[in-house]
């Protein structure tokens, strides 16, 4: 497998892409349900992913989004058979995950990604491939997601990603809290906004680097 998780800096990406497909331009296909916990939202969310999708494309790559909320299973697995590379985007956790379970996406991204399909996950798309994503209770508000019952990830990595961790943010405040209620049940891994986890399949297991 190939899998990179970020915080919020993107600067592993074109790294991890050229090795983990090939260089040059490559169609990467955005999730952006953590941001669209009100199906009413128009594609592609919230205000963030606006500048997001400008980040990828100037990394020179094709983004086609493929919203989960709403779309039929063979719609979404025809998406992900058409792109080069999933990229998982950031929001609220639970609101991600439930779009996932719901639909039946959870299962269709596991299975391609532990096929090959490169992954990459920001913030919220980083947590959800991990075991679970309980610990992020404490970052990201559960009732955006009443209707998730099982919180279980789509357990791509061993760990728990808590991302934002470091610096002055609220984010980062809230990392210490997780720690000192999740850490002695749940293997964490912090993660600032300058550093990502990257799995490229050297045997290594997941190894921190940075992405400024």
């Amino acid at each position: 497998m190939r899998v990179l998780l970020l915080s919020s800096g993107a600067g592993a990406l074109p790294a991890f892409l050229e090795e983990a497909v090939r260089p040059g331009a490559l169609r990467i296909g955005y999730v952006p349900d953590a941001a669209l916990p009100d199906a009413a939202l128009p594609d592609p969310g919230a205000p963030f992913a606006s500048s997001e999708l400008e980040r990828i494309a100037a990394f020179g790559h094709r983004v086609e989004v493929v919203r989960l909320s709403g779309s039929p299973l063979d719609e979404i697995e025809q998406a992900l058979d058409r792109v080069d590379a999933l990229y998982v985007a950031g929001g609220n956790t639970f609101a991600l995950l439930h779009a996932m379970r719901s639909t039946g996406a959870d299962r269709a991204i596991t299975d391609r990604v532990r096929a090959g399909l490169p992954y990459i996950g920001l913030s919220a798309g980083s947590v959800v491939a991990g075991p679970t994503i309980e610990p992020i209770t404490l970052m990201d508000d559960p009732t955006e997601a009443p209707e998730l019952g099982d919180r279980s990830g789509l357990g791509l990595v061993d760990t728990v990603v808590v991302p934002h961790a470091g610096g002055l943010s609220p984010l980062a405040e809230v990392t210490g809290r997780i720690v000192a209620e999740y850490g002695a049940r749940h293997p964490l891994r912090l993660l600032t906004d300058d550093q990502a986890l990257v799995l490229d399949g050297r045997g290594e297991g997941l190894r921190l680097i940075a992405s400024h």
